[in-house]
């Protein structure tokens, strides 16, 4: 048998996906409204691949629904297992950075909370892998634009 065949699947309920969903979607939202990057931020010397303003809100939008989904899945799974540790504290993680960085005023505090939520996305692909591989795949494109968030969050500290 594959370990797959071992595994029980990963089979959230309708109402578990909406309040997953919800939860990350709406709180994401939430604390960029309340975390704007403002006239401190447009101030700042940035990389020649910083993309425009716009590019944000679409990207983490569709990142949030993917890390909603993963986060009911895994939860069906088991409350109390690593991977849902794990995706707390990615979460928590994300929801830190935008106010560290942009309320703040931190870029260097940022770069080492962003630093941390790739560790713990990276982990959570990892104790994922084998137990439901639909939830650390949905995770991949989450890990490739935190990768580049960190690289431009880092970019930000050299320059300023």
């Amino acid at each position: 048998m594959t370990d797959a065949a071992h595994t029980k699947a990963a089979r959230p309920t309708l109402g578990a996906l909406a309040v997953f969903i919800a939860l990350v979607v709406l709180g994401g939202t939430a604390i960029g409204f309340l975390s704007l990057p403002g006239e401190w931020y447009a101030a700042l010397e940035k990389p020649a691949f910083n993309p425009p303003n716009w590019i944000f809100a679409p990207v983490w939008t569709t990142l949030y629904v993917l890390i909603g989904i993963a986060g009911a899945r895994t939860w069906s799974l088991g409350r109390t297992t690593a991977g849902m540790t794990l995706w707390w504290v990615q979460l928590a993680l994300n929801w830190i950075w935008s106010p560290t960085f942009f309320v703040l005023h931190a870029p260097l505090v940022a770069l080492a909370v962003v630093a941390s939520m790739l560790i713990a996305i990276i982990a959570f692909i990892a104790t994922s892998w084998r137990r439901d591989r639909i939830s650390a795949m949905l995770f991949l494109p989450y890990a490739v634009w935190v990768s580049f968030a960190s690289v431009l969050n880092a970019c930000i500290v050299v320059l300023n």
